[in-house]
């Protein structure tokens, strides 16, 4: 074994034996599923803050904005980072609905006015994201370790996904939010000691910001697909809305608006490592190759960060589905902690399988913000009395961009722009367009009292 592999290795045992005696043991359903401490407190500002940051900047976001910074230099970085102006808006609006309404999850929201139906499609549409964070994570850390499918590669994915989960099972929910703060801390020393380098080598950070070319093919149209899926894409992630539901909503606005500035600002840093790798001339992953330049230290440091984000997303990810079986879609009478330790159990499981078996699917089934995109008028304007029809008009136009996207559909003439995104953002545009007259068509030729409440609203 490699000296290098050797560390990785070290990393991989030492974060994860030390999360697991430190993790709480949940002994009320409160707790495992809701977060709440030993004394059923709900978790405070600090906590919830921390945990919204640090479980949305996940190792596959710090490979994508590391990637997109050596491509498009700090345009790139913008693009990404745009993305998390996603917690501003599920803030806003979670704060909304739970203000006015009595509801203690979207699950509940959506049964009570698009009923049973609108709630098995939003599950399966956010039962593939669920999964797909398990896999697109365990990936990024299977790539320091071998080649895909490698003997490494795959054992390191199977002991790392198992030692996760061995102290999600423990405490569940409360588990995720205690763990997020020392994964913050970590993640936050860590990203200090890589910019560290990185910065100096080119005397500050103005040659950094001053990359990139702000045109649609420089990126830029990146930025505006970003600005559109921020209203419908941080609905159909469990690992953020969750969180929308712990504390008392003001605590937990207030925590929303914090964190899209936070992981905002860490997200742009972490592009500097693409572009520093584009000063290099550097090819290939940027994260993995800019750690290499700078020898053995920093390759373990860069792996420490994506093990620190990777854990944490994926323990928020257990701790989403256990709610989401057991609680959002199971019955009052039969909420059990052990029922929610089963379903970590087999959510990993059925997130790990695929990628060691056929990493090929994964193109086919990561759901991407194109196919969401029908749930921006559901949440966006949820004080409208929209009829059921509205809810899967909206939905299933989404999922049609999508696959119309994901099989290159969309001639080229229809195309904005000619940068990387073209296609991208046309279908995001259209299908826009088309998703918000199909949700109001059915509620502007339904009862009189509809057209009343519009002009209310």
């Amino acid at each position: 074994m490699s000296t290098v592999l050797y560390w990785q290795w070290v990393v991989v045992l030492l974060s994860s034996t030390m999360l697991y005696f430190i993790s709480p043991k949940a002994v009320s359903k409160e707790s495992f599923f809701k977060g709440a401490s030993k004394h059923l407190e709900k978790p405070g500002y600090a906590m919830l803050t921390f945990s919204l940051v640090i479980s949305w900047i996940f190792a596959k976001s710090v490979t994508n904005v590391s990637n997109l910074g050596m491509q498009f230099g700090f345009v790139g970085g913008v693009a990404y980072a745009t993305y998390y102006l996603s917690f501003l808006v599920a803030g806003i609006v979670i704060y909304k609905i739970r203000t006015k309404t009595k509801v203690n999850s979207l699950h509940e929201f959506l049964e009570s006015k698009f009923g049973r139906g609108a709630v098995i499609a939003f599950t399966i549409v956010i039962a593939i994201r669920l999964l797909n964070e398990i896999w697109s994570n365990t990936e990024v850390i299977g790539s320091y370790f071998g080649a895909t499918g490698s003997p490494q590669y795959i054992a390191s994915i199977i002991v790392f996904t198992g030692l996760t989960l061995a102290y999600t099972l423990k405490g569940g929910f409360r588990t995720s939010l205690v763990t997020d703060l020392i994964q913050m801390g970590l993640f936050a020393v860590l990203l200090f000691i890589v910019l560290s380098w990185i910065i100096p080598a080119k005397g500050s950070v103005v040659p950094f910001v001053k990359t990139g070319n702000w045109t649609l093919a420089g990126g830029v149209d990146l930025i505006l697909v970003a600005l559109i899926q921020i209203f419908s894409y941080p609905f159909h992630d469990p690992i953020m809305t969750d969180r929308g539901f712990l504390s008392d909503p003001k605590t937990t606005l207030k925590s929303y608006v914090s964190a899209t500035v936070i992981s905002s600002f860490i997200i742009l840093l972490f592009s500097f490592v693409g572009i520093y790798g584009s000063f290099a001339g550097l090819k290939g992953e940027a994260a993995v190759e800019v750690s290499k330049s700078f020898g053995i230290f920093t390759l373990v440091v860069m792996n420490f960060i994506m093990v620190t984000s990777a854990s944490s997303c994926i323990d928020s990810t257990f701790s989403s589905v256990s709610k989401l079986i057991t609680v959002d879609l199971g019955k009052k009478e039969k909420i059990t902690i052990s029922k929610g330790r089963w379903t970590m159990i087999l959510t990993a499981i059925g997130g790990t399988i695929p990628l060691i078996f056929s990493p090929s699917i994964l193109s086919a089934t990561t759901i991407s913000g194109t196919l969401v995109l029908g749930l921006a008028p559901v949440f966006i304007l949820w004080k409208i009395p929209a009829p059921k029809i509205s809810f899967h008009l909206a939905l299933w136009t989404g999922v049609a961009a999508g696959v119309v996207l994901v099989f290159g559909l969309l001639p080229k003439y229809l195309y904005i722009g000619n940068g990387s995104f073209a296609d991208l953002l046309a279908i995001n545009i259209y299908a826009t367009v088309v998703i918000f007259i199909l949700y109001f068509v059915p509620f502007l030729f339904s009862k009189k009292e509809n057209l009343i409440s519009l002009t209310e609203n």
